[in-house]
């Protein structure tokens, strides 16, 4: 199968990511880990994570961001194009069509205990997603030591997520100058782009 080829089946599968997902950016890695590493094969496990993190280390929504790598890999410009719509276009309609009378029925005592019901849900999803994420970093003392002091900076000194994954960034390329034989490149395990045009 081309490139080319694949521009339909990257816009229906983040279109399903997209409709069938509530909660939006968090929640929505482990339908998008399902769909381009388990399901596609679009991403190794690996290479998922790196993905992750550099649309992490980016402006704009994490979810979007990874649509766009998947995408730009798989078919570049235009496979990109097709993800991100599929990606947002879902939420798009979805707020066009309830914007109306949403203002209406915001306080209403159905559609707010709907909401409160959905939310443990959301909870689950991101938890799901850190869970999955976990096992597939490597099992090394530092980084758990890091993982742990991140988590701690970002709730207990309310520091900016942004600025831990700058500053991590940073240090693991100053870490990887010192240790060259720790280097490792970006995507190094992703597919080749033949076999993700198969």
């Amino acid at each position: 199968m081309t490139a080319m080829r694949l521009l339909p089946r990257l816009f229906v599968s983040f279109f399903k990511i997209g409709l069938f997902t509530i909660g939006g950016g968090y929640a929505m890695l482990p339908l998008i880990e399902r769909e381009v590493v388990e399901r596609r094969g679009w991403l190794s496990g690996g290479g998922f994570l790196d993905a992750l993190a550099i649309a992490q280390s980016l402006p704009g929504p994490v979810a979007v961001n990874s649509a766009v790598f998947v995408g730009y890999r798989a078919a570049k410009i235009p496979g990109a194009v097709a993800a991100i719509l599929g990606a947002t276009l879902p939420s798009f309609l979805v707020m066009l069509a309830i914007a109306g009378f949403f203002v209406g029925v915001k306080d209403n005592e159905c559609v707010v205990r709907a909401f409160n019901a959905v939310r443990p849900a959301v909870a689950a999803l991101i938890a799901g997603s850190v869970w999955s994420l976990a096992q597939k970093t490597e099992r090394r003392i530092h980084s758990l030591v890091l993982i742990v002091g991140a988590a701690l900076l970002v709730w207990r000194a309310k520091i900016s997520p942004a600025w831990i994954v700058l500053s991590l960034a940073v240090l693991g390329a100053v870490l990887s100058v010192k240790d060259p034989g720790a280097r490792k490149e970006i995507g190094a395990e992703l597919p080749a782009e033949d076999e993700l045009a198969k």
